[in-house]
């Protein structure tokens, strides 16, 4: 009689499959970020929430691993038989108001330091002496604010930042840069990668055009939803040049995976010459439209451009 194969128990076959798959999710960058905190990136408000999530790790992990360790103690000392009666014993007052009394001191304590943090976090500070003058730049100083309801885009206390539309299309991030004479003509706007000096205080609206997307940039400090109809809000400040990328971070269609973003910080001096370049190509292609419009109007077909 010939042996039969033996085949892998269906629990060992599952406990595999979820540590392959713990595996996967921690080799990506993003899901692991700093692995216990969100990563903590170039700017001070992400910076900020990452000391935060430190300080509520540090008192977190040993009441854990207390009252894990008194578990597993107490199952190996007082086990019993199988059968056996369990010893019928009665609650201690005392223990019973200390461990009460401990545990809302600890979350009185941690509110206190998250309270303390909070204004550092939310509150944009002014921009460096290195930073960017929006106005000799020609944009605007004052935050995009769209028509509904929203949360209103922070100020930093001299009121000067570089001021940013984040508008979320199926499927692709388009920023626009307000200029300073209030017409929507002349805004400088560009796709998926956003361009912003260093040293300089950047404020972002956040919305979308059709269905709801989220701005994720991990180094930036979180997650912002973008709503149609709804204005949301954030701020970073970026010392040094680099280049970050995210995602889209909520379901928003079939291309969700190409929604892709980028934050990629240069000095002041390069950040004008790209403002100036995207200024002569959105004139450029303005001019040619109208040449084309023209053209049709007339009757005759329209060029391609350069022709």
């Amino acid at each position: 009689m010939r042996p039969t194969a033996r085949h892998p128990r269906p629990r060992a076959l599952l406990f595999a499959l979820l540590g392959a798959l713990g595996v996967a999710l921690l080799a990506t960058s993003p899901a692991s970020a700093d692995l216990l905190s969100p990563e903590a990136g170039p700017t001070e408000n992400a910076q900020k929430i990452d000391t935060l999530y430190w300080i509520v790790m540090a008192v977190a992990i040993p009441i854990f691993l207390g009252v894990e360790g008194a578990l597993i103690y107490a199952l190996v000392k007082f086990r019993a038989r199988k059968g056996a009666v369990p010893a019928q014993i009665r609650g201690n007052t005392r223990l019973e108001i200390g461990w009460t009394v401990g545990a809302a001191v600890i979350v009185i304590v941690l509110a206190v330091v998250t309270f303390a943090f909070l204004p550092a976090i939310r509150n944009p500070p002014n921009s460096g002496p290195g930073g960017l003058d929006v106005q000799q730049a020609g944009l605007t100083s004052s935050p995009v604010v769209e028509s509904g309801a929203g949360r209103e885009p922070p100020v930093p206390p001299d009121g000067q930042a570089l001021n940013i539309d984040v508008n979320g299309l199926q499927y692709v991030w388009r920023y626009t840069y307000p200029d300073g004479d209030d017409n929507p003509g002349n805004n400088v706007f560009a796709y998926e990668q956003m361009v912003v000096p260093t040293d300089t205080t950047v404020v972002l609206s956040i919305r979308a055009q059709d269905v709801i997307h989220s701005w994720w940039i991990p180094a930036m400090g979180g997650k912002f939803d973008a709503v149609p109809g709804y204005t949301n809000a954030t701020w970073f400040k970026i010392t040094e040049p680099g280049e970050w990328d995210g995602q889209c971070a909520e379901l928003c269609g079939r291309n969700h995976a190409n929604m892709v973003a980028t934050v990629k910080a240069v000095p002041p001096a390069e950040f004008e010459a790209w403002l100036a370049g995207k200024r002569q190509e959105i004139d450029a292609a303005n001019q040619a439209a109208a040449q084309q419009r023209e053209q049709v109007e007339a009757g005759r077909p329209p060029t391609e451009p350069g022709g």
